[in-house]
């Protein structure tokens, strides 16, 4: 039973469980009946849709050779793991914490941000990027430097 301390959990498939993974996401791409659970006893349990879509996610990233790390949102991480979830530099991630950007408190001299707070912050800094990005995209496009098409048959050196 995985009743651990939940704070985050880290999983990645051994190069023996590949085809197991690889099998288990094609029944599951297969699958048109609701998704169930057989114990070892042989009972019978409907998945909830919320377990059956987390479960799907898991096996796709398993099965394209990714790890995973399952972390409550409620969970505090430390500057470091946050700047690394970031891929930021920690002293840049220290200046986002005192300009306000991303929430925190203090646990004696530590400082701890909730990992939801970091969510939000990367989704709302993923969006920026985004919007700036077709922004840039669309000056290109004005001033003749990129085609919708991405054709770079016309540019001249």
């Amino acid at each position: 039973m995985l009743k651990e301390n939940i704070s985050s959990v880290h999983f990645t498939a051994q190069s023996s469980e590949t085809i197991s993974i690889r099998r288990l996401e094609q029944i599951l791409n297969a699958e048109q009946s609701p998704p169930r659970l057989v114990s070892s006893t042989g009972e019978e349990i409907l998945l909830p849709q919320s377990v059956y879509k987390a479960l799907r996610q898991v096996i796709d990233a398993m099965a394209s050779g990714q790890a995973i790390t399952i972390v409550p949102h409620d969970q505090e991480m430390t500057t470091q793991q946050a700047a690394d979830f970031l891929n930021v530099s920690r002293p840049y991630l220290i200046k986002l914490l005192d300009r306000g950007e991303i929430p925190y408190t203090n646990v004696g001299k530590h400082r701890r941000i909730r990992f939801q707070d970091i969510l939000i912050y990367k989704k709302q800094r993923d969006a920026k990027r985004r919007k700036a990005l077709s922004e840039f995209t669309v000056f290109l496009q004005e001033e003749g430097f990129y085609d919708e098409n991405g054709s770079d048959s016309d540019y001249k050196r």
